[in-house]
């Protein structure tokens, strides 16, 4: 069944794509064997990282770059991550109703999905749906995260290129965002720039980048008016300078190479953790542990080290990784 879908996504097939896009979002059993057969091949495409605190326009910033890459005669792929329901736990779907104006376009695939509890601005089986994307032929993939501040650095991990988007209105915080989102932009964007506001937030934004030792890329800023489609081909010409820049440096071999490992090592310990919660639930060894430490017994930090010296648990965790 899995074979059999993947070859019709690999044909063109929208809704092969669909359906095993949702398998991968929910992590289903058959991840492994999808990721297996989409490998040979994936990494034609260009990903491009739009980030930023909310309220900043991304989407609508996502959905009119896409439209540059179109007129570029790129296959488009979206992924917004909306946030999640409290109630169904899926996507609220604000981003699909807000790039709609490419819903019959062939060429354009958008996908949502619900932050699922990551801190990090992205699901983690957002990079599987990359993948996915990549494998169906999409040559341009837009990820939009779901706009939580600071702690959105998983989309520099993601993507090639990463846009940091800010708005006029946030000048006043841009000294405190400097350790955390500020630093991870390829690409600055004031949006909204008719604002108030907006000269001297460039200036500020300018100003810190005059402040950071000399590197192989001169990070753009770039004022927009999304919502009236002005900038947003200057912004996407400064995209395809950095997707040739990466290319030309050796750059982007050695981001993907990063990224591959990191592939691993988080799959790893992924479905470790995964056993490691399974066992603790039936196994009752563990499960005084875990009741030692609820009742203030014993400290999490002794607790640990004792069970991760105790070979016949971790002989029985190996042996169901193995057999999963």
């Amino acid at each position: 069944m899995i074979t059999e879908m993947v070859e019709k996504m690999l044909l063109g097939d929208r809704q092969a794509l669909a359906r095993l896009i949702t398998l991968v979002e929910r992590d289903s059993r058959e991840v492994p064997d999808i990721m297996k057969s989409v490998y040979p091949h994936i990494g034609k495409a260009f990903t491009v990282g739009v980030t930023g605190p909310p309220g900043g326009g991304k989407s609508t910033l996502v959905g009119r770059l896409a439209g540059s890459a179109r007129q570029d005669e790129r296959d488009v792929g979206i992924i917004a991550v909306d946030p999640t329901s409290p109630f169904s736990g899926g996507a609220i779907l604000g981003d699909r109703i807000r790039m709609q104006q490419h819903y019959l376009d062939e060429g354009v695939f958008i996908r949502s999905m619900a932050t699922r509890g990551s801190h990090g601005g992205l699901p983690r089986t957002a990079s599987g749906v990359v993948k996915l994307l990549d494998a169906a032929g999409k040559d341009f993939v837009l990820v939009e995260t779901v706009g939580v501040g600071q702690t959105e650095i998983d989309i520099m991990e993601a993507a090639d290129t990463t846009v940091v988007v800010l708005v006029p209105e946030g000048g006043d915080s841009i000294q405190t965002m400097k350790a955390g989102l500020m630093e991870i932009a390829d690409i600055f964007v004031v949006n909204k720039a008719d604002r108030p506001g907006a000269d001297y937030m460039l200036a500020e934004v300018e100003g810190m980048l005059s402040q950071r030792p000399d590197s192989w890329w001169k990070v753009p800023v770039v004022a927009t008016e999304a919502v009236n489609d002005k900038g947003i081909e200057e912004l996407y010409r400064h995209i395809k300078a950095h997707e040739k820049a990466l290319g030309d440096g050796g750059h982007l071999d050695r981001n993907r190479s990063r990224q591959r490992k990191l592939d691993l090592l988080r799959t790893i310990e992924y479905r470790i953790m995964s056993q490691i919660v399974s066992q603790i639930e039936n196994d009752k060894d563990l499960a005084r542990y875990l009741e030692r430490v609820e009742t203030g017994e014993i400290d999490p930090y002794s607790a640990a080290s004792q069970i991760l010296t105790n070979h016949n648990l971790i002989d029985a965790w190996l042996k169901q990784v193995r057999g999963s």
